[in-house]
């Protein structure tokens, strides 16, 4: 079975719930990119790897850790993406399997030459899997909503907000660019995404690092208990 492609930032690899992963560097035409891979996972940190510099939002080469993860074989990427809540119906704490998404920025593609268009979409087969697993967890978690993306570094401006508010329930800068390309490279691709924070003006507090740091520090470990238990009926089901 080809190894199933992970994104997330580092409280995966904290947790060890992977396992022994191996790095391994490859070179793509798009630029280098680093996966950690074992027999059935390969995983890209998006945020690279501890002790080196944090690579932010806009910073990050999705053409070129997308090509990776296909060129080891992966045909089924599942991510783990942090939120700020458009809503006050998903307040922090919240997890959310969205369904679809909005990306009004320039997408990152691997297409620069070729007359081609994609129609996006996220993988339904991928998205039951996440909810399969949050419920064999026990665990609360929202079926479907829109995800807004943003560029990026910095937070959205109230007016934005409302504005996104409108269309979508949650708002981060990671996913859209991860599912457009993957789209492109024929990877099939879903997103568990926890909500941090409520977005700039929405639940009455002012928005901060702090908060947000902390509030996803407490959703890591919802998260690390389902993609335990995703690896775990993939194994069973293998």
């Amino acid at each position: 079975m080809p190894p199933l492609g992970i994104i997330s930032g580092p409280m995966l690899l904290k947790s060890h719930v992977l396992g022994r992963l191996k790095p391994r560097a490859l070179e793509t035409p798009f630029g280098p990119a680093t996966i950690l891979l074992s027999d059935e996972v390969a995983f890209l940190p998006r945020h690279g790897l501890e002790g080196e510099p944090y690579i932010l939002p806009h910073r990050i080469n999705h053409p070129a850790n997308l090509t990776a993860l296909r060129d080891l074989g992966v045909r089924q990427v599942v991510s783990a993406n942090s939120t700020g809540s458009l809503k006050t119906a998903f307040p922090p704490g919240t997890l959310v399997v969205p369904d679809d998404y909005i990306m009004l920025a320039a997408s990152p593609t691997v297409f620069h030459d070729q007359p081609v268009h994609i129609t996006p979409a996220l993988s339904e087969e991928l998205r039951q899997e996440w909810l399969s697993a949050a419920a064999d967890c026990r665990l609360a978690i929202v079926n479907g909503g829109v995800y807004w993306h943003t560029v990026g570094p910095r937070f959205e401006t109230r007016a934005e907000v409302r504005m996104a508010s409108a269309f979508a329930d949650i708002v981060g800068m990671t996913l859209g660019g991860e599912a457009s390309v993957a789209k492109e490279l024929g990877l099939d691709y879903a997103s568990l995404c926890s909500v941090d924070n409520f977005a700039h003006g929405i639940g009455g507090k002012p928005l901060t690092m702090k908060e947000i740091v902390r509030c996803s520090r407490e959703n890591a470990g919802a998260i690390v208990r389902i993609v335990k238990q995703l690896l775990e009926k993939r194994r069973g089901n293998g």
